[in-house]
């Protein structure tokens, strides 16, 4: 069995090798044994089959996610859809519905695999069939042989089209985009087909995914009509100029370079040479997107008030310095800016009109990249979200994140930091925005709790992120941004707990005073040793009172007794001097070298109250080790006087 088994062998074999056996004449319990050999073999071939099946599904889900990402009009997208949705299950049809909820409707918007009855146009009624149980549970709904299921509502006119094509498996699937309702994807053969669960998880990844990218395409048909609008008028303002006519013909060749699949820095390239001068792309945050090897030193004052005006006004503005600022925004929202260096006698220095209304084209096409980066990271980004929930949940398996890490292209052992970041103010929505953005340019994760964000950097040095991450929302927001900080971790299950001590962190940087500031578990001194999860004593020790330790090994000195003596004497020198047995101007002449060690800020309540803890700390170490030390001599002392 094993063999036949090894060798993907046909189930006829199997039962040929039970058939042999019973008429070679074995007894009753070996031809039990073989037939129970046989169904164990048989079960281990079944579950193979299944668990390819299912990476074969989730490998065709991942390319399917591709392929919406790419740049189509609406009409193009949804036959891609249509035709994946079939492909993926190996269905003999599929096709797409938009709700008209005035009329009560759903009309058939792209159809793949039909013969005659379901086109584009046809008006499905929505009070009835397997689309109407989809959208009531919110999920997919599934019948094995439509005609024959009495378990829902009947439609004549849909079951008079299910006859027409023969069909008889049919699958329900809503198209749902955050809280609106877009229409149904189904899915259906010509066969009798009962759909296991992974198939229906199959379809409901496909559906949001496809919801995504038909709200991404209506978004980049929208900016599309922005477009041909800002030409038109631009077209009937200078329709006898000459410039007029170019303009036109520049900007429809950036829009279509765009569509055919260029990048920002395509497009920066092209635009720049259009414009003769050097140009910069930076995002709202002012981080450089796009930088030429060579720009002219900014002023970045002049340049920031100028942006500012720019953004204000919607127009470029020039610098007293001769650099172009234009803004990049769609609708209300600010995207970037863009910088443009002229050419030393180059046009962009005397036609001031015609570079204004070139870098406003530039702009609104830079604007529509952005836009489109942003859609296509929203789709992929969704899977990466789902495991960093299970993360910080810390539930799952290793095994099962790590493989699941290894899927969307992460090393499980690099080492990440875990923030917790609330804005002090401002849109929650916008700032998760930014902080997804943020997340995405650092291959990082993000989520949302509450009022708070959480963020899974990669990084070795918490407090540094955490100060980076506060630093670019609060200037992106203009709002300060609250973080507490956990890590470095290179073990994907101890997300969790990271997690939790940087909301903790969080919580007492909040109750502290800190609203705007950063903070990690060793930045809070002691009371981060109390909120870690890994309390480290000697590190808290050494981090505090190390430079007295280290001159009293060093020098053979006694400034460790000292302090001791300090603070049981309630901070009098008189009374350490009595206790140590030593006159008062040595214990002044030690203190002295004591803030000269740990700085003259080590008296303040604050940091005494962490030095003194550090000195007790110190103190009960050495007392344990002495005692460890007690009980290893005891035995041979022992067996000493046995001898």
């Amino acid at each position: 069995m094993l063999v036949l088994l090894a060798r993907e062998a046909r189930t006829e074999e199997f039962e040929r090798v039970v058939r042999a056996a019973r008429e070679a004449g074995a007894d009753e319990a070996d031809l039990a044994r073989l037939e129970r050999a046989k169904d164990l073999s048989l079960s281990i071939r079944a579950l193979f089959a299944r668990r390819q099946q299912r990476e074969a599904g989730l490998s065709a889900l991942v390319d399917t996610a591709r392929d919406l990402t790419l740049p189509y009009n609406l009409d193009t997208l949804l036959k891609v859809i249509t035709r994946r949705a079939r492909l993926l299950l190996g269905l003999d049809m599929s096709w797409v519905t938009f709700h008209s909820f005035e009329a009560g409707r759903s009309i058939v918007r792209a159809a793949d695999g039909h013969t005659s009855a379901i086109t584009v146009g046809f008006a499905v009624p929505m009070g009835r069939g397997v689309g109407q149980q989809a959208r009531q549970r919110s999920a997919p709904f599934w019948t094995a042989d439509y005609l024959r299921d009495d378990s829902f509502a009947h439609s004549e006119l849909i079951d008079d089209v299910v006859r027409a094509e023969g069909l008889h498996a049919l699958m329900a699937v809503p198209l749902r985009h955050e809280d609106t309702e877009l229409g149904n994807l189904y899915i259906a053969g010509r066969g009798i087909r009962y759909f296991d669960p992974d198939e229906l998880s199959l379809m409901s990844s496909l559906a949001d995914l496809a919801a995504v990218a038909i709200e991404k395409t209506r978004l980049l048909d929208q900016v599309r009509n922005e477009v041909v609008g800002l030409e038109l008028n631009t077209s009937r303002a200078m329709s006898s100029s000459a410039a007029a006519r170019q303009l036109r013909q520049v900007h429809g060749e950036l829009i279509d370079m765009v569509l055919a699949g260029g990048g920002l820095h395509t497009l920066v390239e092209e635009a720049a040479g259009l414009l003769d001068g050097d140009l910069l792309v930076r995002d709202q945050a002012g981080r450089d997107l796009v930088s030429p090897a060579r720009f002219p030193e900014l002023d970045e004052s002049e340049i920031g008030s100028v942006s500012l005006d720019a953004h204000t006004e919607r127009r470029p503005v020039r610098t007293r310095e001769g650099v172009w600022v234009a803004p990049v925004v769609a609708g209300r929202e600010m995207l970037g800016t863009l910088l443009l260096a002229p050419a030393e006698g180059s046009d962009a220095e005397s036609d001031t009109s015609y570079t204004v209304q070139l870098l406003a084209l530039v702009a609104q096409t830079t604007a529509l990249v952005l836009l489109m980066q942003r859609s296509a990271a929203a789709a992929e980004g969704q899977v990466r979200d789902e495991l960093f929930d299970e993360l910080l949940k810390g539930k799952a398996p290793a095994a099962r994140l790590a493989e699941r890490a290894h899927r969307i292209g992460m090393d499980p052992h690099t080492s990440h930091v875990v923030l917790v970041a609330r804005p002090e103010g401002g849109s929650l929505a916008r700032a998760v925005v930014l902080a997804s953005s943020y997340a995405v340019q650092r291959s990082g994760f993000k989520s949302v709790e509450g009022d708070s964000i959480i963020l899974m950097l990669p990084g070795t040095d918490a407090a540094v992120v955490a100060r980076a991450a506060s630093s670019a929302l609060s200037s992106a927001l203009d709002h300060p941004v609250t973080v507490g900080t956990a890590g470095p971790v290179t073990d994907l299950s101890s997300v969790g707990a990271a997690y939790q001590e940087a909301r903790c962190c969080l919580d007492a940087l909040t109750a502290l005073g800190g609203a705007g500031g950063t903070a990690s578990s060793r930045d809070l001194g002691f009371l981060g040793l109390l909120l870690s999860r890994s309390p480290d004593t000697l590190e808290f020790i050494h981090r505090t009172i190390g430079p007295v330790l280290d001159y009293d090994a060093q020098q053979r000195t006694e400034l460790t007794s000292t302090l001791e003596a300090y603070f049981a004497s309630a901070g009098s020198p008189t009374r350490a001097a009595e206790t140590l047995h030593v006159h008062p101007n040595t214990v002044s002449r030690r203190l002295e070298r004591i803030s000269e060690l740990l700085g003259p800020d080590w008296l303040e309540p604050a940091r005494a109250l962490e030095v003194q803890l550090a000195v007790q700390m110190q103190r009960t170490r050495r007392v344990l080790r002495g005692a460890a030390a007690i009980k290893r001599a005891a035995p041979a002392s022992e067996a000493g006087t046995r001898r």
